[in-house]
Parts: structure tokens; C-alpha cells; sequence
């Protein structure tokens, strides 16, 4: 036996070996640090956070900048760019105070802007009829991630193309890093856009309003709010069975007893093709309702009285009337001018400066 071609034949392999494994350099490690979120005492412990988007500190970082990213339509013309932060402004809570939002064109979007408040205790969907929703739990899943490409393309929004916005993002320096630490890959992806920015809106919770100081024993409310409290909570005003919770709303959906007719080709019964949800939308959270009128899907009351005087004497009866709506045949509840001020005294006290004033929440840039 030939011991020296043996020993040049293994030599020869191991080095091709060593030179193979210098040549395939191992991945760098993609390990993002987990974000818990703190759920506030009463609050529901059920968190809508999809198993494919977990929160991680990285991801909440690249959504903050994303949120307030003029270039995201794949623009940087000062005159036609556009964020989310456009429409959606923290001092409003995150609603823009005027009622519609319009696009970079010019068009008016369907319905009054929704503010972006605790969205991760919401599983019944999205939007004033709730067309964002889990239609399927396997094959098609739609969530808060859905919101950008939708922005994105949306003529009353962003009117643009996910291949274009995909492009800018990508050729701007901070991105592709950020993505990485995020997603753990430097290709930018609108979907990972999406996944980004829903972190960033599921860590926007108010719990700090003089209200919950009061649950929590820190404050206390005045006569005047506490009687409004009453009324809120009691068939005499009969706003809980809509707004009742820690939340402030059900997130379901409701025909309100507004109109007789309806023709709005956006409302919850174009989404389920139920007949019982004619004229129906979402009981939008009262939490913070100093800060977003006008109000109503169409922002047809401009004021908290003008909404407070609707449903004690101005509904409507009609088919689809809710059957919530138990005071519909007397035209409302019918309250006194002191309940009345006792009610607008006990919903501003639902107003949170803490969060509309969270640096975390504000523009990074």
C-alpha cells in the first residue's frame, strides 16, 4: 500500500473542505428582541397579535419610522408625498380632526377618518363597516398588516403602486438595515412593510384618562361627572350597551337609527350580505371623543351636544334599526338639559394627554 498517495488523497480533501467552509460564510444570526406588551388593569386580556407577526422591539422601531414616512407612496416630491401620519395626527389621536381625509389627488375617502386607538383589543374588524377582518383563519387572513398596501394603492389615499413604494424604500440608506434587524433580511417587502407598521399601531393604548385615574383610586370624579357616569351606565341614557367596557365600545356594529334610507354602498351589510346590517357601522370607541369629531361614519354632527341631543330625541325608526336602539319609538332617551351637560362633563373626562402627548408614539424624524 502506498501510504504517501493515502496521505496526499486525504489531504487533498480536507483542504478542499476547509477552503469549501471558509468560502460559505454562516448567516449572521437573526434575533429580534421580543416586546411584551402591558396590558392596563381592566383592560381585556385577549390581544389581537397575528401568530406570523409577533412583536419585536426592532419591528415597533421600523413601523414608527414607516408610519411617519413621507416617501412611502414611492414619492419624495414634497408637493405629492404622503404617510399615514398625514391623516392620522397623535394630537388628534391619531384621527385628523376635521373628518375626511383626502388623497394625494384630491379625492375624499368614503367615511370620516377612525382614529387608531387600542386596536390590539379588536378582533371583530376594521374600518367604519369592518371589511378588514379574519374572513378565514387558514387561507385568508386580513388584518391590521393589510392597512398599508390598501393606503398604498387606494385612490383616496396614496393612489400608487407597492412595487414603486417598494423601490423608494429600498433605495433609501436607513431601510434596508432596518429591515434586517426586523425581518431579518435586507430585501424590502411591502408585506413586511404592513407587518411593521401594525406593530407600531398594536402598541397605541390609552389607559391614562381621568377616568381611569378614577377606577384606579388616584382622582376623583365631580358631582357633575359622576352623575353623567350614571346616566351613561344606566337605561336612562342607555349608552353602554354600544360603549360599555373598559373600551369604551363593543367593536361590533350597529344601525343607529340616523336615516330611512340607505344607499351607502360601504356599509356593514356590504361586507356580510346580511339584511339585518342595512345602515349599520361600527360603535366607535369613546375614549378620546373630545379630540375626534366631527362625528358618525359621515361626520354629520359636529359636536358632542349635537350628538348627545341626536340620540335623546332625534332617531329614526326604520327596518334595520338595531334592536339595541330600545328608545328608538320615543325618538331617544329623552334627557334633561342638566343630564345632558352631566353626560359631556363625564365623556371628556375619557380624554388621555398622556397618550396624545407619548413621545414613543411621535415622529422620529
Amino acid at each position: 500500500m502506498n501510504f504517501k498517495i493515502i496521505y496526499l488523497f486525504l489531504f487533498f480533501i480536507l483542504g478542499f473542505g476547509f477552503q469549501s467552509c471558509k468560502k460559505e460564510k454562516p448567516l449572521e444570526e437573526y434575533n429580534p428582541t421580543p416586546y411584551i406588551i402591558t396590558i392596563p388593569k381592566f383592560f381585556p386580556t385577549q390581544l389581537n397579535i397575528p401568530a406570523d407577526n409577533p412583536m419585536t422591539v426592532e419591528g415597533i422601531k421600523l413601523g414608527r419610522y414607516l408610519f411617519y414616512e413621507g416617501r412611502l407612496a414611492g414619492r419624495d416630491h414634497p408637493d405629492s408625498m404622503m404617510s399615514c401620519a398625514t391623516c392620522h395626527i397623535q394630537s388628534n389621536s391619531f384621527e385628523n380632526g376635521t373628518g375626511y381625509g383626502y388623497g394625494v389627488t384630491g379625492i375624499k375617502t368614503p367615511h370620516v377618518m377612525l382614529p387608531f386607538i387600542n386596536l390590539v383589543f379588536n378582533s371583530s374588524g376594521y374600518l367604519w363597516n369592518g371589511g378588514i377582518y379574519m374572513q378565514n383563519p387558514i387561507l385568508n387572513k386580513r388584518n391590521l398588516e393589510d392597512l398599508t398596501w390598501m393606503a398604498i394603492t387606494a385612490p383616496h389615499e396614496m393612489l400608487s403602486d407597492t412595487n414603486i413604494a417598494k423601490e423608494m424604500l429600498q433605495n433609501i440608506p436607513m431601510y434596508p438595515s432596518l429591515f434586517k434587524k426586523a425581518f431579518g433580511s435586507e430585501i424590502i417587502t411591502i408585506k413586511n412593510a404592513g407587518k411593521a407598521i401594525a406593530q407600531f399601531l398594536r402598541t397605541m393604548i390609552s389607559a391614562n384618562s381621568k377616568f381611569d385615574r378614577f377606577l384606579r383610586g388616584e382622582e376623583n370624579l365631580t358631582p357633575s361627572e359622576m352623575n353623567g357616569y350614571v346616566v351613561f351606565n344606566t337605561e336612562k341614557g342607555d349608552c353602554f350597551h354600544c360603549h360599555g367596557t373598559i373600551l369604551f365600545t363593543t367593536n361590533l356594529f350597529y344601525n343607529n337609527a340616523k336615516d330611512t334610507v340607505y344607499t351607502d354602498a360601504r356599509d356593514r351589510y356590504h361586507v356580510t350580505f346580511d339584511t339585518k346590517d342595512i345602515g349599520a357601522y361600527k360603535a366607535t370607541t369613546l375614549r378620546n371623543i373630545e379630540l375626534t369629531g366631527p362625528y358618525m361614519h359621515d361626520g354629520r354632527f359636529t359636536s358632542l351636544q349635537q350628538v348627545i341631543d341626536f340620540y335623546s330625541e332625534g332617531l329614526v325608526w326604520s327596518p334595520y334599526v338595531h334592536p339595541l336602539m330600545k328608545k328608538v319609538n320615543d325618538g331617544g332617551a329623552q334627557l334633561t338639559t342638566q343630564e345632558k351637560q352631566d353626560l359631556i362633563f363625564f365623556l371628556k373626562t375619557l380624554t388621555d394627554n398622556t397618550f396624545i402627548n407619548n413621545p414613543e408614539f411621535s415622529n422620529p424624524f
